[in-house]
């Protein structure tokens, strides 16, 4: 088959659209053939060489796909040759098969294009861990999510209104902020002209913040942060050491949650099969009804995944950048 691969670490030109081996179905497994991917900024670190695949998962990029199932591994019961459906992967999906744990593979949702699914179960099941499973986002609560416009804060915003919270997002240009408010946010600061933690703290301040940000924001994320407030940190954009000041969290028991969803397990309580089980469960029935929706502003072939991932580093996007397979 064809997959894209990465001969040495470096800039987007290095992507290289190859032969490689066909993956093969194990156990437990399903073998998809795959449809569209969807470009994730884990892939971007990976290709520079600073994000490096779990232990057994596949080098190629890729953490979601969409396609159609090829072939069932010993035990599979739910899937069969045929089906529709997209998947939460550790790796492998910017190729034309890929293998996955029979856990993390979800139907495609009703009234949603195959290739348009590809770009659901990340940024749901990261949504849906994070804020709702780990922070316990409650009705009523205020909510901010960094990256508003982007594939974790689309759905995060569109998550949390659903949720009955106070939404708050940030974004970095007018486009961006109508996208938001357009998802449900009740208030979108433009980063580059507002100090969001004033708008938030002016607004009653945060109970639970989403941040991709890292140690820039650490300070300021927790000032913005009410009394038993939850902030999360899914990423590192703003660098990895910061310093804080306890005596204030705890005054204000204050909690810090530091997560990642490509290195858990496939099983267990805190595996990626009992998020995608919640997100099948809590989630998709409001896919298949529209009023939760995937954000996908450009399609391009997957021998093109250069070009995209140019896109993605430069935010020149909003929710996801998608590559389609031509077969």
């Amino acid at each position: 088959m064809r997959a894209i691969t990465v001969p040495e670490s470096g800039g987007p030109d290095v992507l290289t659209w190859a032969e490689v081996p066909d993956p093969e179905c194990g156990p437990g497994g399903v073998l998809i053939d795959v449809v569209a991917s969807a470009v994730n900024r884990a892939d971007l670190l990976q290709r520079q060489g600073h994000y490096p695949p779990p232990p057994g998962a596949s080098d190629v990029l890729g953490l979601e796909c969409s396609g159609i199932v090829r072939e069932v591994g010993e035990g599979v019961t739910e899937w069969r040759r045929g089906d529709e459906v997209c998947a939460l992967l550790a790796g492998g999906g910017y190729a034309e098969r890929v293998t996955v744990p029979a856990g993390q593979v979800l139907p495609k949702p009703a009234g949603v294009e195959l290739a348009t699914a590809a770009a659901l179960p990340e940024v749901t099941c990261t949504v849906w861990s994070n804020v709702f499973m780990t922070a316990r986002l409650r009705h009523g609560e205020r909510f901010l999510v960094h990256g508003g416009a982007g594939g974790i804060g689309t759905m995060a915003i569109q998550l949390a209104a659903r949720a009955g919270a106070e939404v708050f997002a940030t974004a970095g240009s007018p486009a961006k902020l109508d996208l938001c408010r357009e998802l449900g946010a009740h208030t979108a600061i433009d980063y580059r002209e507002e100090d969001f933690v004033e708008v938030v703290k002016a607004a009653g301040g945060a109970d639970v913040v989403l941040d991709n940000m890292g140690a820039k924001y650490l300070a300021r994320n927790l000032a913005a942060l009410n009394t038993d407030g939850r902030l999360v940190i899914i990423g590192l954009q703003g660098g990895t050491k910061a310093e804080i000041d306890l005596g204030r969290m705890l005054a204000r028991r204050q909690t810090v949650f530091t997560t990642t969803l490509r290195s858990r397990p496939p099983t267990g309580p805190n595996g990626k099969a009992a998020i995608v089980a919640a997100v099948r469960h809590d989630v998709w029935p409001d896919v298949e009804r529209g009023s939760v929706r995937p954000i996908v502003s450009r399609r391009l072939p997957m021998a093109e995944a250069a070009e995209a991932h140019r896109l993605v580093e430069a935010s020149a996007h909003t929710g996801k950048v998608l590559l389609v397979t031509e077969g």
